[in-house]
């Protein structure tokens, strides 16, 4: 596979940053920048209440099943999901494009298991997972669409890894960057990171300033979103509060 140009480590800076950060607020903001299509459909926490994770995107691609190639033969074959796995560095999120598909299982707890032994931060998917018990038992976080008996050949051909795919309806590219809470997957396009890093805490200032004014009983108009007046009333009470 062709190796990808962006770093696939993000640095500690960006991860601290992202991790208190909500996908609601990037959402929001990158539709700001004109963004509308960064929620990948299907991805909902396997296990809720996990911490919120960040990582590069690491990407893998399933097409449909073709009975020549679906085979559990395929399995030991060069291009194989066992071979995507031993190519994840540690901290990436693993992104797979399954199309959707909710009757087989892309990964089991022995894929899984094998991930989180090379630290990979997380496994986001809009198809399922196999033995979901096992999974959960891994310790991996997962965000995908359910679980499935079935193995992945039952309806799908595993093809390629760290190329662009479609994941949930979103393009997601190799080294993009990937922050998934409870609310699902929010995708970041690698050339909006800095800016995001930026943005996003200076967001989410102002919401908890909003909040708080809305905990005192201020009504909605003119305070979400802040007309002039009440920006002036937030940057004085931001260098009060330096």
């Amino acid at each position: 596979m062709t190796a990808n140009a962006i770093p696939m480590q993000l640095d500690a800076r960006a991860v601290e940053i992202l991790s208190g950060i909500t996908t609601a607020t990037l959402t929001t903001l990158l539709l700001k920048k004109g963004l509308r299509n960064v929620w990948l459909r299907g991805a909902r926490p396997l296990r809720t209440g996990q911490p919120r994770l960040v990582g590069r995107a690491f990407t893998l691609r399933f097409v449909p099943a073709r009975e020549d190639l679906a085979t559990p033969e395929s399995w030991s074959s060069p291009i194989s999901t066992r071979a995507a796995i031993e190519d994840m560095p540690a901290g990436c999120i693993a992104v797979v494009d399954a199309m959707g598909v909710a009757d087989a299982g892309i990964f089991g707890d022995i894929l899984c298991a094998r991930m989180g032994k090379r630290g990979v931060a997380a496994l986001v998917t809009d198809g399922v997972v196999r033995d979901q018990a096992g999974v959960l038992a891994t310790g991996l976080p997962v965000w995908c669409h359910g679980a499935a008996a079935p193995p992945s050949v039952a309806g799908l051909t595993f093809v390629a890894w760290q190329q662009p795919i479609a994941c949930g309806g979103v393009a997601v590219f190799p080294g993009d960057v990937v922050v998934v809470d409870d609310d699902g997957a929010v995708l970041i396009p690698a050339a909006l990171l800095d800016e995001m890093l930026t943005l996003a805490p200076e967001q989410e200032k102002l919401e908890a300033w909003i909040m708080a004014e809305v905990e005192a009983g201020a009504s909605l108009p003119g305070l979400y979103p802040p007309n002039v007046e009440n920006k002036a009333r937030y940057e004085a009470a931001k260098k009060t509060a330096n």
